[in-house]
């Protein structure tokens, strides 16, 4: 089935562009929604993907209509968490035929809870969800969820570099591994990226989250990239006190394989001093993932009745430089 599968990817940034152009080099047939400048260069010179001295350049469909485009076996969505629904709403006219959708995002995909033998099963996170619209839009569809080990740069609109890749971890929501999700793997892996297949996703997906949760907002609200966050013992203490919580937390939903927080640190000072996502967001004065990346955390914890004084209060502090973000932006 890897042999012309339909990809549509939804969200042109740098892990859309890179995922795109992987694709179309492993023999997928890939469409992009887009707009803005990224539709105008993406229409006038194509995709280009950046490795080192070498550049690649592909063709693609592309819209801002997703009717306009292929109908897709698969619609991959990655966007920033906040931007999720919107991105939803923008590709529905492509989702009626019932394509697979996949998540390549940050956070967790709106179907975390649902389907496993765990606490809160079946919740809705008001964090990820708000009023339901995501479930109500694509409660039916599979669900693929990928976890990106990769780290790409758009240097400008429709080229991506890829600085450092590791690989793409997918797998289903509902626990066996489909055709469809097996032959993306397929392709993944012909493009050349390793992309191992996982019957237990939404582990994959929490251990990342466990990085993702406090190193981000803690970088924002500092304007600190990770080595100078983590040289200072105060700001340490709070990475540590922080990463502690999350495990209680992920202890109370079963998540019991979890990296223990100093050896996590450890592999955070080996990756160099590098800016989070939302670092970079507050720098630009963008609005925040702190619901998909934290709130979703609290809010778990808030319902389990777990204690986490600390993600609490960088929580409520996030939250309000991201209000601010938004009232600046108006």
């Amino acid at each position: 089935m890897s042999a012309g599968l339909k990809v549509m990817i939804v969200g042109a940034g740098a892990i859309g562009s890179w995922l795109a152009a992987v694709l179309a080099r492993g023999g997928a047939d890939v469409s992009i929604v887009a707009r803005g400048t990224t539709l105008d260069a993406l229409q006038m010179n194509g995709l280009t993907l950046l490795e080192s001295e070498r550049s690649s350049n592909w063709r693609l469909p592309v819209s801002h209509d997703a009717a306009a485009l292929p109908r897709p076996d698969l619609a991959l969505f990655s966007v920033k968490t906040h931007a999720f629904a919107d991105a939803v709403r923008t590709a529905q006219p492509a989702l009626a035929h019932g394509p697979a959708i996949m998540t390549a995002m940050n956070g967790l995909p709106w179907w975390f809870l649902d389907g496993e033998e765990r606490p809160l099963r079946g919740t809705r996170l008001e964090s990820i969800d708000p009023g339901g619209s995501i479930a109500a839009q694509l409660g039916a569809s599979a669900a693929i969820g990928a976890v990106v080990h990769a780290s790409t740069v758009m240097e400008r609109p429709g080229a991506v570099r890829s600085i450092k890749i590791d690989r793409l971890i997918v797998g289903d929501a509902a626990g066996q591994t489909s055709a469809l999700t097996q032959a993306f793997s397929v392709c993944i892996a012909a493009g050349g990226v390793t992309c191992p297949v996982t019957p237990d996703i939404r582990q994959e997906i929490w251990a990342k989250l466990a990085g993702n949760s406090n190193m981000n907002p803690l970088s924002a609200l500092t304007r600190l990239s990770a080595t100078p966050l983590l040289d200072d013992p105060k700001l340490l203490d709070l990475v540590r006190a922080m990463m502690t919580e999350f495990e209680a937390v992920g202890c109370r939903l079963g998540f019991h394989n979890q990296m223990p927080a100093e050896e996590r640190i450890a592999i955070t000072r080996r990756l160099g001093n590098f800016r989070t996502s939302m670092l970079a967001d507050a720098n630009a004065n963008r609005p925040l993932e702190i619901e998909g990346l934290l709130g979703c955390v609290v809010e778990i914890a808030r319902r389990l009745d777990e204690p986490t004084p600390v993600s609490r209060i960088v929580y409520a502090l996030a939250s309000g430089l991201d209000v601010s973000a938004r009232l600046d932006n108006r």
